[in-house]
């Protein structure tokens, strides 16, 4: 009696241990999947969208004189900015241009941020890299000081040449007298508008598009 008793209690104490070591096994199995599955939704709730590519149009009157004139543009968004590329076809070769983040496409364009230099090539083409807010919370605000206005959203974006000379030689100012002067450069004396994105509405510009 006493080894039957000895060995009963040896399969009871082995099995306790088993079901238990199963127990814990399985609790840090659930705890695990758990673990994973929250990481996998705070993943997905965290990832930016995708890159978001849209087309640079003619300026009322460029067509006549840059007949392939145009360009594009990829927005991918970032956790904490925003990488923007343009890129510029048909342009006179060997010029430089200025981009602009505006709030109108077209006259009188509203807020304007300046953004980059574009240099293009022999064959007309180039491109510039930009890092910022390019998406649906891009705006400008000032509170006080020489100017006050309140947040202005700014979706679209313009293209200026550089030098207000290379359009008026080109024939894209037929009833100027004189090379057209804007304030699009950093000296404040640049040509007129190239490309745009008035191919979208004014108050939903391709920015408003984008998002984090």
């Amino acid at each position: 009696m006493r080894s039957i008793k000895h060995v009963h209690r040896q399969f009871l104490t082995r099995t306790t241990a088993g079901l238990g070591a199963a127990a814990v096994a399985g609790a840090l199995a659930l705890g695990l999947g758990a673990a994973s599955v929250a990481s996998a939704a705070n993943g997905a709730a965290s990832r930016p969208s995708r890159p978001f590519t849209f087309a640079l149009v003619p300026s009322p009157g460029i067509a006549k004189c840059l007949p392939h004139a145009g360009g594009s543009v990829t927005i991918t968004p970032g956790q904490l900015n925003d990488i923007m590329v343009v890129s510029l076809h048909g342009m006179p070769r060997n010029t430089g241009f200025d981009l602009f983040v505006i709030q109108q496409p077209l006259k009188p364009f509203g807020v304007s941020w300046y953004q980059s230099d574009i240099n293009v090539g022999d064959d007309g083409s180039g491109s510039a890299r930009v890092r910022g807010i390019f998406d649906v919370e891009t705006f400008s605000v000032s509170p006080g000081g020489t100017t006050t206005f309140a947040p202005i959203h700014q979706y679209h974006l313009g293209v200026w040449f550089n030098n207000p000379n290379t359009p008026f030689r080109l024939g894209c100012e037929p009833t100027a007298s004189k090379p057209i002067v804007t304030p699009f450069n950093g000296e404040q004396r640049a040509g007129i508008q190239v490309v745009n994105t008035s191919q979208f509405p004014v108050n939903a510009g391709p920015l408003s598009r984008v998002h984090r």
